[in-house]
């Protein structure tokens, strides 16, 4: 019995990292992050939506990178502890891979079971729901959603 409730909890769970922004923290699964860097300053083009920052280097690609905040009624900060989240792409282009997300600081990880608690909070555009985790309203973005953000607008 003891083992059937082992393996149980190992598939019900995963490891989440909290993602903090300037106004939310969005909750993702980890495998979503392909990777964490320095904040540098993008390439910027004139004439963008305020959400597209420009284009930043990582590797041997340029990556767009967004603003969350801005694609979801906010306002682009870009605050001292600023990083770069490389984001898997999920939305099936091929020629696309992985997008930037502008984050405010260092992701943590969290285990993440079948408990979560739905918060009863108002979703701005782009989150597809809030989880409650302790005292925290944590918001899980629709990566789709903007990753087709950046296609609509004929940047990817």
């Amino acid at each position: 019995m003891s083992q059937a409730v082992a393996s149980t909890n190992t598939v019900s769970s995963l490891t989440g990292l909290l993602v903090p922004l300037a106004d939310r923290t969005l909750l993702l699964p980890n495998v979503a992050v392909a990777e964490l860097i320095p904040y540098r300053a993008p390439q910027v083009t004139q004439g963008m939506p305020a959400w597209f920052l420009g284009q930043v280097a990582w590797r041997d690609l340029r990556l767009p990178l967004l603003s969350f905040e801005a694609a979801s009624n906010g306002q682009a900060q870009i605050g001292p502890g600023a990083r770069v989240a490389v984001i898997n792409a999920l939305g099936g282009r091929s020629e696309v891979k992985f997008i930037a997300l502008l984050v405010q600081g260092i992701p943590r990880s969290l285990k993440v079971g079948a408990d979560l608690v739905r918060a009863d909070a108002p979703l701005a555009p782009l989150e597809l729901d809030a989880v409650s985790i302790g005292e925290d309203v944590l918001k899980i973005p629709d990566l789709i959603g903007l990753e087709q953000l950046l296609a609509d607008a004929g940047l990817i």
